[in-house]
């Protein structure tokens, strides 16, 4: 009876425990899904094949060899070392030191560098890439403030000179390397892409540079006046350590050589740069001026002077006037007239639309050739 007993319970046991395994599984209320046929089995196949993602097998081009470049340009690349006086706040004179960079253009000795390099320097000498100094005559210096630009001649002969390219061909991302004497140590090159073009910015009062390039390639002070290069060695801008310190990190800017050549092509043959010239001394209107010359409008430049014999005085322009619209373009601000005039052409009749009181009036002038600076 024992032995049945135990038997009983052992089933027993067996069931209860088959049965709570199977609650620890609980049904869906649902067949599981049915194998698919052949030809449906053969659809998903090809439809996973179409979503496979194609690996290129071919490799990427190499980088650029910068030290190609560098090897081919550096040679072409000059330190500028120049002495200005000044005082301090005693009003005590004393001499103080600057350097910068420039760059041989023709074999006969005419080098290009910025304008803000050389300015109000009594002494200048270049030391070029084999080691020898020359003085410069600085009452020789061409310059253009407005650009930023200057040119002298140095005495020597046989330079290497360097190819200029075209800066309208560069697209954002290409390699450009900066070659110039960065910190006053030496010749150093910076490698860096094209971030941006045709940037435009103000860096003083009354001047703005435009068509600048952009780019990664660090720029220091010393490297102002320096070339910045493509991959073929030519140069495509003109570097300014002047600008970069109104940028931010990592970001520098050249004068492209688009905007460059025409005035140092000018600095060579004449001496100085003309543009379109109206003639008038100009200041953006705001609610100093509005209050102080009690003025009708409180948007527009105000006329401050007229030349006389100019082309604003020809056209019957006075001080006191202020310049609402240029062939028919809004004017609000000094650098938004100033660029419209050196975009015309000399010998051109503009529109120029002003308010004298609270009047509005409009007339016609004949853009001339700016006049060559005081010597």
């Amino acid at each position: 009876m024992k032995i049945k007993y135990l038997a009983a319970s052992l089933i027993l046991i067996l069931f209860l425990t088959l049965s709570a395994g199977c609650r620890l599984l609980p049904s869906t209320g649902t067949s599981p899904p049915p194998s698919p046929t052949p030809a449906i089995a053969e659809n998903i196949t090809q439809r996973n094949s179409e979503l496979t993602i194609p690996i290129s097998e071919n490799p990427s081009p190499p980088l650029p060899s910068i030290a190609d470049v560098v090897t081919r340009v550096k040679p072409s690349v000059v330190a500028i070392n120049t002495e200005v006086t000044t005082v301090d706040v005693f009003n005590r004179p004393f001499t103080q030191e600057g350097a910068g960079s420039g760059w041989i253009i023709r074999a006969d000795g005419y080098i290009v560098t910025n304008n803000h390099v050389i300015e109000g320097a009594k002494n200048v000498s270049v030391t070029l890439d084999d080691g020898r100094t020359f003085p410069v005559d600085v009452k020789t210096i061409a310059t253009d403030a407005l650009a930023d630009l200057a040119i002298f001649r140095i005495d020597a002969t046989d330079l290497p000179a360097l190819d200029v390219g075209d800066s309208t061909k560069l697209r954002i991302g290409d390699w450009v390397v900066a070659i110039g004497n960065s910190l006053g140590r030496g010749t150093r090159a910076t490698v860096g892409i094209v971030s941006q073009l045709r940037v435009s910015l103000q860096v003083d009062q009354g001047q703005t540079l435009y068509n600048l390039l952009e780019t990664s390639a660090a720029i220091n002070p010393g490297n102002s006046g320096g070339p910045l290069v493509n991959m073929a060695g030519q140069v495509i801008g003109i570097t300014s350590a002047k600008i970069s310190s109104i940028g931010v990190e990592a970001t520098g800017y050249a004068i492209s050589s688009q905007e460059a050549m025409p005035i140092i092509q000018q600095l060579i043959n004449t001496g100085y740069a003309t543009r379109p010239w109206l003639g008038v001394g100009l200041y953006t209107v705001d609610q100093f001026v509005v209050q102080r010359y009690d003025l009708a409008v409180d948007e527009g430049v105000l006329i401050l002077n007229v030349a006389v014999g100019s082309p604003a005085d020809k056209a019957g322009l006075k001080a006191g006037d202020v310049i609402a619209k240029f062939e028919g373009q809004e004017i609000t601000e000094v650098d938004k007239l100033i660029r419209a005039i050196h975009t015309a052409r000399v010998g051109q009749e503009v529109k120029i639309t002003f308010w004298r009181g609270s009047t509005q009036n409009t007339v016609t002038a004949i853009l001339a050739e700016s006049p060559p600076p005081p010597k």
